[in-house]
Parts: C-alpha cells; sequence; structure tokens
C-alpha cells in the first residue's frame, strides 16, 4: 500500500522561507513523476510544481516560477519544495502527488495536504 507522508507546513511572515517534505512509504513504487498542489479557499486545486522523477526535470505555475524550487531524493523516494520569497497569496493547503506503478498498476496517489499559512 502506498501512503505520502507530508510534513513542513506552518506559519511564516510575508518575505520568508518554508520546505516541504513528500516521502512515499512502498519502496517498490515506481514513480513517474511528483508534483505539488494547492488549494486556497474557496479556490480550486492548482499545480504549483512537478518533477520528472527519471530526468528531474522540473515544471512551476506562473506565479511561483523564480521563488520555489522542487527537488527530489530518488533513494528515499522523497520530494521537496523550497519556498522562498513567500506571499500571503501562498497561503493555501498543499498537496503532495505521485504518479507511478505498484503492483502492476499505474495510478495517482496524494497525500493528506499541510497547511502553509503567510502573513502580512
Amino acid at each position: 500500500q502506498v501512503q505520502l507522508v507530508e510534513s513542513g507546513g506552518g506559519l511564516v511572515q510575508a518575505g520568508g522561507s518554508l520546505r516541504l517534505s513528500c516521502e512515499a512509504s512502498a519502496r517498490t513504487l515506481s514513480i513517474n513523476r511528483m508534483g505539488w498542489y494547492r488549494q486556497a479557499p474557496g479556490k480550486g486545486r492548482e499545480l504549483v510544481a512537478s518533477i520528472n522523477w527519471n530526468g528531474g526535470s522540473t515544471n512551476y505555475a506562473e506565479s511561483v516560477r523564480g521563488r520555489f524550487t522542487m527537488s527530489r531524493d530518488i533513494a528515499k523516494n522523497a520530494a521537496y519544495l523550497q519556498m522562498n520569497s513567500l506571499k500571503p497569496e501562498d497561503t493555501a493547503i498543499y498537496y503532495c502527488n505521485v504518479a507511478g506503478l505498484y503492483a502492476g498498476v499505474g495510478r495517482a496517489y496524494w497525500g493528506q495536504g499541510t497547511q502553509v499559512t503567510v502573513s502580512s
């Protein structure tokens, strides 16, 4: 069974930094891509950043490009989101998403979400 464990959210002042972590529990999971999504109150879930597992190429939403950096640790089946120069509009619940193959089945998995609050 695949479980995603997220950590690193919290409360920070505008201009500050946070680092989110997401680790997939199943070592036999063959990951294709990991992504970070966020959902602010009253809004839909949006893609913030993603990383191709094999090549390491990354993709960012325009609103976070240049401030956020996504990275991965293949050995740990983990991904990270370094968030710098945070703004109040970054306030949201951040969700980790993993797309991969497990027990012969390809599907996507979601983490439980971690709250990020940026005060002005």
